[in-house]
This record gives structure tokens, sequence and C-alpha cells, in this order.
């Protein structure tokens, strides 16, 4: 018994606890810049500042990209429908069965028979080319994004009004406000012995409206669906239906339903492949955007590669004193992971923080950047929106903020390993 107790007493230290207040306090005193070390200080700063604005970047413009993609798609599908139901040989006059048939359906919100068709519409101002569609009143009232955005005059009494409504980027455009009339051309007009003859006819402007998306604000106007047919040559007949659904998403489990419904030949087009290259050509621009902004975390990491073994390289003296006082090469090992660690950590959350904030206030940014530079950012002739928008994606957000963290965490493995595989005789030899 006296003899185990021996040897027990003898047992080898097994040093330090892991992660214990004396490793952060070593590796904390390691992060503090002195007179000698400012280099080394100098490259962590930067390394600190790579992440934090490549986090930010990233958080950033992922919100920006979906923020778009969300508008746009709010928008388009807003007014064109999820589902477009057009006849096969062209006629399409018995259309009100089909109508009835497509609104019993579970999962469609409404059926929305449309004439349409393009027109040159001229002003004071001007002439531009415009989409007219021709439509009932009682559809317009179902549609949030046209109801809810008139910004002069009202679509009370459409049907009866002999009047159209147009956005507000063509009036401005034509020069015409409220009650002023338009003048409609058409070439679909009447046959003469002389040939057809270009239909033209004045409406006057019963009311505005302000979607938030140029290209409709500027091309688009709505006309009573008797005056439209009239006016196009279509006699109780339609272009097609619109269809709406509850969740677009739903159109594989709906389209044989519709198909049913329609009782006659006709050609169904959903909003997927009717918009299919605009918001790929998003998706694509999106997963190139978050490739190439990785990049900037990566240099962040690896600038802590090389401050982290410059560092070891200044501190063998020290690395070598701790470990003939006790310290095992896992607590050196652990040291250093602390330090380049808490660089990564720091920096990725200042860069979330950073990045919410200038996702929450991107609009009153984005004007206070126009108006120092005295230039429109994100003109919505080009960009199709009034307002930048920006849609944090919770999923994308942890997503960056994990891949900030590994690779802050995978930069500080070989710099710490070289510290731990540190000779103490070799660090003290030139003493």
């Amino acid at each position: 018994m006296a003899a185990k107790a021996g040897s027990a007493g003898k047992a080898r230290p097994r040093g330090v606890r892991p992660f214990s207040a004396l490793e952060w306090t070593i590796a904390g005193r390691y992060l503090r810049s002195r007179r000698r070390e400012t280099f080394i200080s100098v490259i962590a700063g930067f390394s600190f500042l790579g992440i934090m604005l490549g986090v930010a970047t990233l958080i950033i413009v992922m919100a920006v990209m979906n923020g778009f993609r969300n508008e746009l798609m709010s928008k388009i599908l807003g007014i064109n429908g999820h589902v477009l139901v057009q006849p096969i040989n062209g006629t399409f006059d018995n259309y009100m069965p089909v109508v009835e048939r497509l609104q019993k359906i579970h999962g469609v919100r409404f059926a929305m028979p449309f004439v349409e068709g393009q027109a040159l519409i001229s002003g004071p101002s001007g002439a531009y080319g415009a989409l007219v569609r021709g439509v009932r009143q009682q559809d317009l009232d179902r549609l949030p994004l046209i109801a809810s955005t008139v910004r002069a005059g009202t679509l009370n009494g459409f049907d009866r009004s002999n009047g159209v409504a147009v956005g507000g980027r063509l009036a401005m455009a034509l020069g015409v406000a409220l009650g002023d009339p338009v003048t409609l051309v058409t070439p679909k007009g009447e046959a003469t012995p002389f040939g057809v003859v270009p239909r033209t006819q004045a409406f006057p402007v019963v009311a505005t409206f302000e979607i938030g998306m140029s290209e409709f604000d500027s091309s688009f106007v709505f006309m009573p669906m008797a005056e439209a047919q009239a006016f196009f040559n279509k006699e109780n007949a339609i272009t097609g239906i619109e269809v709406y659904l509850n969740d677009p998403d739903d159109i594989d489990r709906l389209r044989s339903e519709i198909e049913q419904a329609a009782g006659q030949a006709l050609y169904l087009t959903d909003w997927r492949i009717r918009q299919s290259t605009f918001f790929s050509a998003l998706e694509v621009e999106r997963n190139v955007m978050f490739m190439i902004l990785t990049l900037i975390v990566l240099v962040a990491a690896l600038n802590i590669i090389s401050g982290l073994t410059m560092l070891v390289k200044d501190k063998g003296r020290d690395i070598a004193i701790l470990r003939t006082m006790g310290a095992t090469r896992g607590t050196i090992l652990r040291v250093f992971v602390i330090t380049g660690a808490a660089i990564g950590t720091v920096g990725t959350a200042a860069g979330l923080v950073i990045g919410l904030i200038v996702c929450h206030y991107i609009e009153p940014i984005r004007q206070g950047v126009s108006w120092l530079t005295r230039t429109q950012l994100f003109p919505p002739e080009l960009y199709y929106l009034s307002q930048l928008p920006a849609d944090i994606d919770s999923g994308e957000t942890v997503t960056v903020v994990v891949m900030a963290l590994v690779l802050s965490f995978l930069a500080t493995l070989y710099p710490a390993w070289k510290a731990a595989r540190l000779d103490p005789v070799e660090g003290l030899r030139h003493e």
C-alpha cells in the first residue's frame, strides 16, 4: 500500500485543464500589441477587417439578391398570373363556362379572362408602345398589385367608364393627367378595299397606378373588357384566361385538374416557363456572387495563417519557457487556436451585425449615397424596381456565419500545430 501511495505521489503532472483561464490569458496577451510586435498585430487587424467585411458583404449581397427575386416574382406574378390558358386554334369565344369551372378548383384563387394587344399610345408629350389589356372591374379589384396602388382617380365603375387606367410613368411620359384623353392606335383595324386601316380611338384617363416596377408602370394600359373586345376586333372573344393560385408552387399538382376543367383543346403555360430565362439568370448571378465574395473570407483566413505563423516564430522563446515549466503540447496548441479563432469569431460577429444593420436601412443608405454622389444608384429603368429591396434569409445567414467560423478555425490549426511541435531546446538555444 505504501509503495502504491508513493508511486501515486510521484505521478506525472497532467498540465492545466483544457481551455482554462491560463490558456485564455496567454492568448489574450498575444493578441495585444507591443512595440516589437506591431507588424504581427497589423496582420491580425487586417485579418479581422477582412473577415468582418467579407461576412457583411456576403449577407448584404445575398439579402439584396433575395429581395430582387422576391419583389420581381411578386410583381410579375401579381399581374400575369400563375397559369395562362389560351386556345390552340386562336379563337376563344365560349370562355365563361371555362372560367366558372376553373374557379371551382380547390387551390385556385380566381380565374381572369382578358383581351390583350399591342398598341401605340400618344399624348401631348409623345407617343410610346403600350401593352393594352382589357379586363373586368371585378378582376382588377382582386389584384392587390393594381387595386392598392392607384395614385390618382378610381377604379369604381371601371366597366362603364369607357376610359383607361395607365401606369404612372407612362402618364408622366405622355404628359397627361386624370381626365385627359390619350389616343390608342392598333394596326388590327377594319378591312377595306384599300387594305386594313389602322384603328384610332381616344380614351380618357380614369386612373393612374404605380406598381413600383418600371417595366409595368411605363407600358401597361388597362381597359374595360367590352371596349377592348371592340377595339381589337374580338367580338365576344378573349385572348386567354389568367389563373391565379393560392400557392404558385402547386402548379404540378393542379395542372391535370385545370386541363380537365378547361373541357376543350387549350394550351397551358405556367409562370416557370414564361419567366424561366429571367429567374434562371437571377439564380445563376446569385450563386456566382456567393462564390466570388466567399473568396474575401478565404483571403482573410489566409491572413490569419500568416499572422499566427509569424507570431509562433516571434514567440519561440516564450513557448520554450512554457514547455520547461510544465505546459503540455496540448496547452500550446490550444493557446494559438484560441488566438486565431478569436480573430475569426469577433470578425464574424462584427460582420454579422454590420450586415444586418445595412440590410435594415438599405434604402435610406442608397438614397444618401445617391444624394452625396449626385448620381442615381440602381436606376429603375435598368433594375425594374423603384426601391432597393433586401430580404434576409435566416438559413443563408447562418450558412455564411458558419462558413466564416469554420474557415477561421481551420486557418489556426497549422500554425498552432507548429507551435505545439516546437522543441524547447531549439527555442532556448540562442538565448
